[in-house]
């Protein structure tokens, strides 16, 4: 997994660059977008029924990411739900340097080909700013999750910062990059 991080930094540096540079007339290589943080989220709701899910929860997204994630707590009590305010509800981990490469290397290359059905990422998911979000409905895509140590499927929400300033600049950088968008 060291070299995709290691290639994909270098792609960036001698294909990315250039081409971006090129196509939207950038006039300094600082100008050109890049990756700034990734932003991994699990929303563990089941939490309220079993106090397991949390922990369930902490152990994959750290071998997923290879950090060690931040449980999310609730703002407010909500009764409907069986919340209470400063109950644990999730986790969440930043990414960034080489961890970043590296995951950024593994969703594109090994996770997203993965998916069942897969047609590529939808281009309505940037927010007008240059930023990029996806949801993956099950951790099992990841290949170091072993299907007999997970107990209950959870989803994850993973958003890519970068320094564009508008969502055409970040589609052409994290296509450069080769993330698989639809035609």
């Amino acid at each position: 997994m060291k070299n995709k991080a290691i290639n994909i930094q270098e792609v960036y540096k001698s294909e990315v660059v250039p081409s971006l540079k090129k196509q939207f007339g950038y006039t300094n290589d600082l100008q050109v977008p890049r990756l700034e943080k990734i932003v991994v989220n699990m929303g563990l709701g089941e939490v309220t029924t079993s106090a397991k899910a949390i922990e369930g929860g902490l152990r994959d997204l750290t071998t997923i990411t290879g950090q060690k994630p931040v449980t999310t707590r609730a703002r407010k009590s909500i009764a409907t739900f069986k919340i209470r305010q400063g109950m644990p509800v999730g986790a969440s981990v930043t990414l960034r340097g080489r961890r970043m490469y590296d995951f950024i290397a593994k969703l594109i290359h090994v996770a997203l080909p993965r998916i069942r059905d897969f047609r590529g990422l939808s281009n309505k998911s940037f927010d007008g700013r240059g930023n990029y979000s996806l949801g993956i409905k099950e951790q099992l895509v990841f290949p170091e999750i072993n299907f007999e140590q997970i107990d209950a499927t959870r989803g994850m929400d993973i958003a890519i910062v970068t320094t564009a300033t508008s969502n055409q600049e970040a589609q052409a950088l994290l296509a450069a990059l080769g993330m698989p968008f639809r035609r």
